[in-house]
């Protein structure tokens, strides 16, 4: 397969984006931005066998054939492990005349979803026949740039899209079907500079599907409050005729203001407002990019509007076997409703820490989110791609990065020690042996990296050239008594110790079920860290601390680093303090009291009504959990975040066959 791109990004010199986080490094900017292109190819068929079709493009396609929507993608990825999709076209295709056509997007941006802004891009596919070669992207292909998007977006989020204010008037309605005009569009180029390396996606594609509104409530002559009734992920599409340059205002919003209209000015610092103008023709105008959001408010001079006219078009990975929970503990199932629904609207092509203002699939977060979706779906394949996601960030950091795949560089020290864990975690959930196998490498490459900071009696300290979080926001750290700003201060605290620990045991029981020599001295680590920090019987957060924090204490338990003798104290502390942490890190703590047998004390946090709890998300009209423990608890709270989906796990593996 060949790759076909515009003329003007033919022969374009790709920019460098890789670099480590803390490296002094200035990124070129990329020259074009929010570009919009739709690709053309005619073809005659005399129908006999089966069709299916290869297509990737960079940094993201939508397909038709036929008039018809296909499919979306690829899942973001980097250049040199990009994926590609396979679907079997056969349904669509016809004797005679066919189209294939494509809306591809380069954003150009440097964040957290693609790999974007590197002057990558173009469309890659080929069409095959009974498994033969019948055709691929070459310069016959045709293009033109879709000029219905504003060149004059703002981008939103932490440049994560740009907002699509659509003209309808510059339309090229049709140009997906067979009898469309394409004689005044361009031939393609194939891009003979690319270096892509292309693999085959581990995942299928999302699944796409419109949704109708729960409730519609005119407020005003031109003005509509229409209510999704739960928090979703995807976009809007609106089905009207009415005149042309009237115009349709779609503000997006995951709740309501004190005023009761949809606040699109949203907590998590996205400003989903959009305006789309009519052609005087019957128009379908649809988003390109998604959103988090619930209620839409619509302002419109069109008479011809009306709620009817507006569905929304959900995008999430496929959650057809997703299991049923019921239980008659009223507050458990409403605990377990939010997170499920985050969980499924946050798992896309990634999995998302929000879908909203990050987008990003980041390496801690897997560690609850990953574990979740697999119990709720039954389904370890997205899981495994977000494995290898992380092994392929590794040449850029064998310590790993943060967030992957992506053009955005952050590394944050507690991730990476989580990621023998979740390969693990991984392994007993899906019984996959080869990729244990095939990323134990990756892990003890990681290993290798953070063994530069090991002092004489095994533990790390002043682990500097990447971020140590211990738990996020800030003040949701309870007070743990070690400089951690960038960078972060001298000498040895406990919690990146406890996870150091907890790689190198998981990396040796990996080996063990691999029939591998275990090398890695664990139990030395182990012994040095109670020697270090254990003061009165519980765990301070550094040598030279006298103060207890949650986290400190939380994690030896997470990972069974005492005995049951130990573990009182450190439990009664817990017990006492609660959830004084923050939703992310709530894995921890509840894990960690199941692991020495208080699992009713879990239980009692997971339904609880307390101040930090996922019940006050409930009583603050949550439908998926959010990113804090209540809307004001920090600052730029999302209203949809799947890292605070620990009950889920909690439930199934310790409490619901304890009740």
């Amino acid at each position: 397969m060949k790759w076909i791109c515009p003329q003007e990004f033919a022969g374009l010199t790709e920019i460098n984006v890789y670099h480590k986080e803390h490296d002094d490094v200035t990124v070129e900017e990329s020259a074009y931005f929010n570009k919009h292109m739709l690709y053309r190819k005619k073809f005659n068929l005399n129908k006999t066998g089966n069709y299916t079709v290869d297509i990737t493009a960079d940094d993201y396609y939508k397909l038709y054939v036929n008039g018809q929507f296909v499919g979306q993608g690829s899942a973001p990825c980097y250049h040199f492990a990009h994926y590609y999709n396979t679907y079997d076209i056969s349904d669509f295709l016809t004797d005679g005349e066919n189209v294939i056509a494509a809306h591809c997007y380069y954003q150009g941006l440097i964040n957290r979803v693609w790999q974007s802004g590197d002057n990558r891009t173009g469309l890659c596919a080929c069409v095959y026949e009974d498994k033969k070669e019948l055709f691929s992207t070459d310069e016959s292909w045709k293009y033109t740039y879709d000029e219905r998007f504003s060149e004059n977006a703002e981008p939103i989020g932490y440049d994560t899209q740009y907002t699509e204010n659509i003209d309808m008037r510059k339309a090229l309605h049709g140009w997906q079907n067979v009898d469309f005009d394409d004689s005044n569009w361009k031939n393609a180029v194939i891009n003979n500079t690319d270096d892509h390396i292309l693999k085959k996606s581990y995942i299928p594609p999302v699944s796409v599907y419109s949704m109708r509104w729960q409730s519609a409530k005119k407020i005003s002559d031109n003005e509509y409050i229409i209510d999704f009734g739960k928090e979703i992920v995807g976009g809007l599409r609106l089905e009207i005729q009415g005149k042309e340059g009237n115009a349709v205002e779609l503000m997006c919003a995951e709740e309501l203001d004190e005023n009761s209209l949809p606040r699109w000015e949203m907590r998590c610092n996205v400003e989903y407002r959009e305006i789309w103008t009519l052609s005087g023709k019957a128009d379908v105008i649809e988003n390109f990019d998604y959103k988090a959001f619930r209620y839409v408010l619509a302002k419109t001079e069109e008479p011809a509007f009306a709620p009817e006219n507006l569905t929304a078009v959900v995008r999430h990975y496929p959650a057809d076997n997703k299991i049923e929970f019921r239980h008659k503990n009223a507050n458990l199932k409403k605990v377990w409703d939010i997170c499920e629904n985050a969980v499924i609207m946050a798992s896309q092509e990634s999995f998302l820490d929000c879908p909203s203002r990050e987008k990003g699939q980041y390496l801690g977060d897997l560690t609850v989110t990953a574990i979740s979706h697999s119990y709720i779906t039954g389904d370890t394949r997205l899981f495994r791609k977000a494995l290898y996601d992380f092994a392929d960030s590794a040449k850029i950091c064998k310590g790993l990065m943060a967030v992957s795949s992506c053009s955005f560089m952050q590394e944050i020290a507690d991730y990476s020690l989580l990621y023998p864990y979740q390969l693990m975690k991984y392994y007993q959930l899906s019984g996959d042996k080869q990729t244990l196998q095939e990323l134990l490498g990756v892990a003890e490459d990681m290993l290798l990296f953070f063994k530069q900071y090991e002092r004489g009696d095994g533990l790390i300290e002043s682990v500097k050239s990447k971020w140590n979080l211990v738990d996020w926001p800030v003040n949701l750290r309870d007070n743990y008594d070690f400089e951690l700003t960038k960078p972060i201060g001298e000498g040895c605290h406990a919690v990146i110790n406890a996870y150091y620990y907890g790689a190198l045991k998981m990396t040796d029981e990996i080996r063990g079920i691999l029939n591998l020599e275990k090398i890695h001295n664990s139990k030395k680590v182990r012994l040095s860290f109670i020697n270090a920090f254990m003061k009165g019987g519980l765990i301070t957060d550094c040598e030279n601390s006298s103060h207890s924090s949650l986290h400190s204490n939380a994690l030896p338990l997470f990972f069974s680093m005492v005995d049951g003798e130990q573990a009182k104290p450190m439990i009664e502390l817990i017990k006492a303090k609660k959830l004084c942490c923050g939703v992310y890190f709530s894995y921890f703590v509840l894990k960690g009291l199941c692991n020495y047998g208080r699992s009713d004390i879990a239980f009692d946090f997971i339904t609880s009504e307390d101040e930090n709890s996922w019940m006050n998300m409930v009583n603050e009209g949550a439908t998926a959990c959010f990113e804090a423990w209540g809307k004001e608890k920090k600052w730029n709270t999302s209203l949809c975040h799947p890292w605070a989906s620990a009950p889920i796990i909690i439930i199934k593996e310790e409490i619901i066959d304890k009740l």
